[in-house]
């Protein structure tokens, strides 16, 4: 009963921070791309944005699952307040349809304001056991979909002087970890990207800003899931919800930081070991492969 009320009065503080922020973000009228709507934190920030009268495109791979979200939204929303989204559909797997892609999101509103950049794709597998072509659809799913749309809506964003551009990364783009060898790489090159963007675009007046995280759970309120990861302590879980990670979205978009990390302490701390002691952090890496190994054999 407590717990259930803890989580009831989560939510409403969440919620109460997210309206505020919006009201000081004015995304009234902005329009904002969302590259993956249909995933739970693409579908938390379409609700929020939505009802807070952004212009919004809304992209995924799948037409009739962007329609029935476009209905939800417009169903949970006063229409006299909100504007109807416009849909787009987008795969990054599928580089050859990015100039086609590009096109018809410039096209829905002959320009556009917010970026956020948001899809991704995982694999968990020994190196030696991902083929040449899993490598390839990571990298374009994870660096090469994300950098070329970036690239291609930036004319429209330096013509007006203005746009905010924001990469929801995982926090493998700053360290890595075992069984992830391709995935961390196509994490580590897209936060190079942006972040050497950032530079370059700063006099136009566009905002870059990056957003790490362990994982987002599909769970509200934190209450992600336990698994055993190479993050946890005694099996607790250190992702975030849906629901946060837009509060942080919102934030961001609002104080226009240039990077944020989500995590608790135990992922920061190995972000900064990594880089004052490297050897350290590759011990622990090596050693927790084995006693995962040793687990398994148990």
């Amino acid at each position: 009963m407590g717990e259930s009320a803890a989580s009831s009065s989560g939510l409403f503080y969440l919620y109460g921070m997210v309206v505020g922020l919006l009201s000081k973000t004015s995304v009234r009228n902005k329009v904002v791309v969302i590259t993956d709507a249909l995933s739970g934190l693409g579908k938390e920030c379409a609700s929020v944005f939505h009802k807070g009268g952004a212009r919004l495109i809304l992209c995924g791979k799948s037409w009739e699952k962007l329609e029935g979200l476009a209905d939800d939204l417009a169903s949970a929303s006063d229409p006299t307040k909100t504007f109807p989204p416009k849909l787009v559909l987008l795969d990054f797997g599928d580089m050859d349809s990015m100039p086609e892609v590009i096109a018809e999101i410039l096209e829905c509103y002959g320009c556009l304001d917010i970026l956020i950049l948001n899809s991704s794709l995982k694999v968990k597998a020994p190196a030696q056991s991902v083929s040449l072509e899993m490598d390839k659809l990571l990298m374009d799913n994870n660096y090469f979909g994300p950098a070329t749309l970036a690239k291609g809506v930036l004319p429209s964003m330096i013509s007006r002087r203005t746009g905010h551009l924001l990469l929801v990364n995982s926090i493998q783009g700053k360290l890595t970890v075992p069984f992830r060898t391709t995935y961390a790489a196509s994490k580590h090159a897209v936060q190079a990207f942006f972040d050497c963007l950032r530079a370059e675009v700063e006099e136009y007046g566009i905002s870059v800003s990056t957003i790490s995280h362990t994982f987002i759970s599909s769970s509200a309120s934190g209450k992600a899931a336990s698994s055993k990861s190479i993050w946890s302590r005694d099996q607790k879980p250190l992702g975030v919800s849906p629901d946060e990670a837009v509060a942080e979205i919102v934030k961001t978009l609002s104080n226009k930081r240039k990077e944020v990390v989500i995590a608790p302490s135990l992922p920061k701390v190995a972000i900064y070991a990594r880089s004052f002691f490297p050897n350290v952090f590759f011990a622990v890496m090596a050693a927790g492969v084995k006693n995962a190994a040793a687990f398994e054999k148990m």
